[in-house]
């Protein structure tokens, strides 16, 4: 559903996914992963389905080039709700949301994740490295601005 963004499309994608893994279950190796193999199948369907759609991977916009540059890795507030953390998890990139879904939700091996996606082990970590930064600091500005939070060094001296 977090993939998709409509419930039609995910069912449709779910229901076409285990439709496959049915179909090819001979070729399942036992002692593996299975939800890693489902979420391999689940990807290739999903791509498969972008193609058809003529639908083009996404290029890295501002934001992302914003998160690269960024220094500091701020705190993130404790008082965050998990509507605040998924709006901004909307917020990413689509290839950083799937990695963070399949590692931090799914809780899926970097391997596993580089094999469901068809990307090499490396680029998962970037992915994953950048995803959680700019979660980071998007959650970390956003407690700041309500007031959540710890002032830094220079702001509590100067109210001192």
């Amino acid at each position: 559903m977090w993939l998709e963004r409509d419930r039609q499309e995910a069912e449709d994608l779910v229901q076409e996914t285990l439709t496959r893994a049915l179909e090819s279950f001979h070729r399942f190796e036992r002692g593996t992963n299975c939800r890693a193999w489902l979420v391999s199948i689940l990807q290739h369907v999903r791509s498969n389905r972008r193609r058809s759609r003529g639908r083009s991977p996404v290029l890295a916009d501002v934001d992302e080039l914003a998160v690269a540059t960024i220094a500091i890795m701020p705190e993130v507030p404790e008082h965050l709700t998990d509507v605040d953390v998924l709006r901004a998890l909307e917020r990413l990139q689509p290839n950083h949301q799937e990695v963070i879904i399949l590692c931090d939700v799914e809780e899926l091996t970097y391997r596993e994740i580089a094999s469901a996606l068809g990307v090499p082990m490396g680029t998962v970590m970037s992915r994953l490295h950048r995803a959680r930064a700019f979660l980071r600091a998007e959650l970390a500005a956003y407690a700041n601005s309500h007031g959540i939070g710890r002032l830094s060094p220079r702001e509590g001296s100067k109210q001192q």
